[in-house]
């Protein structure tokens, strides 16, 4: 397994995490991503392990805290083998303070996410979405006094905009807080706006790009074909989906080609899929769910190889979108400002 610097950090992790939404199926939203128990969960984790992939992902709001604690009790006597993610923001609770990212609510759920996790650190702790309630200040120099603490060894965010990002990077440098190092965002081949803005700034600011949603909520699968029935156990089809179906004709053109890629390599759609993102820039780690050992495996399998220059082409043109103003403008103009371009050397 090859391990990438997270951001400007001398923090290391696997290009492969394992993402644990589908631990507990607690509740009717989740229990259509998985449900597995703690045996399950734990024969996953030591098969992330044997792999190499020692990176869990999780969050408060999976399944209401019951992901937490079943990857607590999955890494019991081997905390020091495993990394764990976990985030905060979304609400938990019908009290009108455990929701944000306020000072209050942001220590509040560190320490429960701690007692649930059976530690006494996190090492990436990730706010889940922007709070424009709470000024950034508070946020920021909160998250910082938890990096002090010792609670916490980095810090992320997730689903920013660029303006998000930035502002919070710049008040971090003017009062020498804790920056954020990662930014998990979604990120797939039918899901490339990330591009447009966040990767530009990703690369100008050294902040480490952890991807979810890689397969785009199954659709990259595999298991979508023109003119066949839609798999009627995929997250799609029970309402749990990520984002536009976009399930169109430029959808199965992009499939006929990962087909053909997939048959040169002798690898699945998915694990092409996967192994395109890894060749993106800024790309530090891509989160890998699975339902059961088989998933798990398969999507293991998109590490040890690369695509060719000639294949990642292929796939970048059959998956290219335009993109909206500022940024087809901005392509007009890449002498100047060559980040504008959708190719990234």
């Amino acid at each position: 397994m090859e391990f990438r610097h997270l951001g400007a950090s001398g923090f290391k992790v696997p290009v492969l995490s394992f993402g644990t939404a589908t631990f507990g199926g607690g509740t009717d939203f989740f229990r259509k991503w998985g449900s597995s128990d703690v045996a399950e969960a734990s024969r996953l984790v030591d098969i992330c392990l044997e792999a190499g992939a020692n990176l869990f992902d999780t969050a408060d709001v999976y399944s209401r805290g019951l992901s937490e604690e079943i990857l607590g009790q999955a890494i019991t006597g081997r905390r020091d083998k495993v990394l764990i993610s976990t985030k905060s923001t979304f609400r938990m609770s019908d009290e009108p303070n455990d929701v944000g990212s306020s000072r209050h609510h942001l220590i509040h759920a560190c320490e429960v996410s701690l007692r649930r996790l059976g530690t006494d650190y996190i090492d990436i702790y990730t706010l889940h979405g922007f709070d424009a309630q709470t000024p950034l200040e508070e946020t920021l120099r909160t998250l910082d006094d938890l990096v002090q603490s010792g609670k916490v060894r980095y810090i992320g965010c997730s689903n920013f905009s660029g303006w998000h990002l930035m502002k919070s990077l710049a008040i971090s440098e003017k009062y020498g807080w804790a920056r954020y190092v990662a930014h998990q965002a979604s990120y797939s081949l039918i899901g490339r706006e990330y591009e447009w803005e966040l990767m530009p700034l990703a690369l100008d600011q050294k902040v480490g790009t952890i991807v979810w949603g890689p397969l785009a909520g199954g659709r990259l699968s595999g298991k979508f074909r023109r003119d066949q029935p839609k798999p009627a156990d995929s997250r799609i089809e029970q309402g749990a989906g990520e984002g536009p179906t976009q399930l169109d004709e430029r959808f199965y053109q992009l499939i006929d080609v990962l087909d053909e890629i997939a048959a040169e390599t002798g690898k699945t759609v998915a694990q092409v899929a996967l192994n395109w993102l890894l060749q993106r820039p800024t790309v530090v780690s891509v989160i890998i769910g699975a339902r059961n050992e088989d998933q798990l495996r398969q999507n293991l399998g998109a590490v040890g190889w690369n695509l060719t220059q000639a294949q990642i082409i292929k796939l970048d043109t059959a998956s290219e979108r335009e993109p909206i103003y500022p940024y087809w403008h901005q392509r007009g103009f890449t002498e100047r400002n060559p980040l504008a371009s959708p190719v990234y050397k």
